[in-house]
């Protein structure tokens, strides 16, 4: 009777445990919900706060099925060594991939790690080329690396209106950044023509 009551309790246990791993079971995130990730910059520490357990299906929709974000996410993931053997090479083949689908934070990401060397020697035309194509999918983090780079002497004064544009049309509720767009705006426009700055305010370039 004894022994009958201890499977009994151990059976019930082992259900309950089951049912708690179920519960727990963390889901797959949504394209958009991985997007809002990576825009806050808390894509891998989600990844870390998962516990590692969407690490096969994060792969999966990187390599097999090429989703720009998930590309971008596995880059991350294999370049930092988080949750996976870093592998720094095939992490930043992976976020070239996300950059070449036009996922502006990849194309952001790749012109800055160009810009100040981060994996890769420092390549000023690259890092534009990348930065200029971010900036046009409205991305400010790309916008203002582009400003400081045309600042210090780097690129084009004919690229100098289009950025401007870009500037004077960005929208954020942080007030610290304003004033540094503001900052940018003023120095660029000392740069160039008033004709010129008075046309991109109006959006015309």
């Amino acid at each position: 009777m004894k022994r009958l009551l201890m499977a009994t309790l151990l059976a019930g246990a082992n259900f309950f445990s089951v049912s708690a791993a179920e519960l727990t079971a963390v889901q797959i995130y949504s394209d958009n919900v991985l997007l809002d990730l990576i825009k806050e910059n808390k894509h891998l520490s989600q990844v870390v706060i998962d516990d590692c357990q969407l690490v096969q299906d994060i792969e999966a929709r990187a390599v097999k099925s090429q989703m720009p974000s998930y590309q971008f996410l596995w880059g991350d993931m294999l370049a930092y060594g988080v949750c996976v053997k870093k592998d720094v090479p095939l992490g930043l083949h992976f976020m070239q991939a996300s950059a070449n689908q036009g996922l502006s934070e990849a194309l952001e990401q790749m012109g800055r790690y160009y810009h100040i060397g981060k994996f890769v020697q420092v390549d000023v035309n690259q890092a534009m080329m990348f930065l200029k194509e971010s900036a046009s999918l409205k991305n400010l983090k790309a916008q203002l690396r582009l400003a400081d780079i045309y600042l210090a002497g780097h690129g084009s004064p004919l690229d100098f209106p289009q950025l401007y544009v870009q500037l004077h049309q960005s929208v954020t509720d942080d007030k610290k950044v304003h004033k540094n767009i503001a900052m940018h705006l003023a120095k660029l426009a000392e740069k160039m023509p008033e004709r010129v700055v008075n046309a991109a305010k109006k959006g015309k370039y």
